[in-house]
């Protein structure tokens, strides 16, 4: 595995872990009917910084453990790391972005359908946040699959 196919398989399993975290909190909120703009900033802002920090953390700790384990395989002391980004791996990233942009443009749009039939802001945010978190998986399944594919 390549370290361009290591990063985006971090960011995949981070987003999986966040969208199961994100749905099991609204869930929660909606069901126990204390869906209220005080209680789903918190999540939000949960969200956010489970995103960032650990997508940071996640990334470094997994080029860490494949530099010990590519030193322990090969025995040499300073093992090469295949880290330079050529014009497959750009292809690759826009063409994953392009995915991400277009289900985020579709899911914009349903959000805002959802508050043009009538309810309320909190729900169209609260589907903004869910829609940002599934196009990024989106996104990152598809650059798999172009790596996968050999593209």
């Amino acid at each position: 595995m390549t370290f361009h196919q290591k990063n985006v398989t971090v960011t995949l399993v981070n987003f999986l872990l966040i969208l199961g975290f994100y749905l099991i909190r609204v869930t929660q909120l909606i069901l126990s009917e204390s869906f209220t703009l005080d209680k789903i900033i918190g999540v939000w802002i949960t969200v956010v910084v489970i995103a960032i920090v650990v997508t940071i953390i996640g990334t470094i700790l997994t080029h860490i453990i494949s530099t010990i384990i590519e030193t322990i395989k090969t025995g040499n002391e300073d093992p090469q790391v295949d880290d330079i980004q050529d014009e497959r791996d750009e292809l690759i990233d826009l063409k994953g972005t392009r995915v991400s942009n277009t289900v985020y443009s579709f899911s914009v749009l349903l959000a805002m359908l959802t508050f043009a039939l009538g309810q309320p802001a909190l729900v169209m945010f609260t589907l903004l946040i869910l829609c940002g978190i599934i196009a990024q998986i989106a996104g990152d399944i598809f650059r798999l699959r172009l790596y996968r594919k050999g593209f």
